[in-house]
């Protein structure tokens, strides 16, 4: 299987500053043009499948790529929605922001990645030898690359840089061999 996975476009709370988690989100101008790139990008690309977290901002990013490939259907997924930030969520980014000191009721690394490779076995067993697109978010697209790299989970924030928006990573997956990863938070599109 070949697997593109990607993370939505700017949003709004992205510019701001803001935890989103679970929130819908709404794409900024800028997220609405990054997502009409990617779909730009991907347009050449035989896809067979496009998998969408079930939140508004990966829809919404999701539905530049069916733009191009219109005889695909959107299959939306929650367990490919961002982290729950429980009550973080729809407030501001704090300034000493770190993974170290976040509240309990954060949604762990581990209930993420879990989440994650459960989404991945069912798609490999069901898309073996077919190209798949995944649009997800920034903390979901870690744990993919968690998963597929297989980092333990706990090391998650401090294996993976930032995930630009619409960047692209690329892994090829086959039966009984290890993920080789072809490219990561590639935003060549957005140059």
């Amino acid at each position: 299987m070949k697997l593109i996975i990607t993370r939505h476009g700017e949003t709004v709370d992205n510019v701001n500053r803001v935890i989103q988690g679970q929130k819908p989100g709404k794409l900024s101008d800028e997220g609405k043009k990054q997502a009409k790139k990617l779909g730009q990008r991907l347009k050449n690309e035989k896809i067979d499948f496009v998998y969408s977290s079930d939140l508004k901002r990966a829809i919404d990013t999701s539905k530049k790529i069916i733009k191009h490939h219109p005889q695909l259907k959107l299959i939306l997924d929650k367990r490919i929605r961002e982290r729950s930030f429980g009550e973080l969520e729809g407030k501001k980014i704090p300034e000493n922001w770190s993974w170290e000191t976040m509240p309990t009721y954060i949604e762990t690394n581990e209930s993420i990645c879990k989440r994650v490779k459960s989404f991945i076995d069912e798609i490999n067993k069901k898309h073996s030898d077919k190209t798949v697109v995944v649009v997800c978010h920034g903390g979901t697209k870690k744990a993919f690359l968690t998963v597929l790299n297989n980092v333990p989970c706990e090391r998650m924030n401090k294996s993976f840089k930032h995930q630009k928006n619409t960047a692209v990573s690329i892994f090829e997956i086959e039966k009984n061999a290890k993920p080789k990863m072809i490219t990561s938070n590639c935003t060549k599109h957005l140059e």
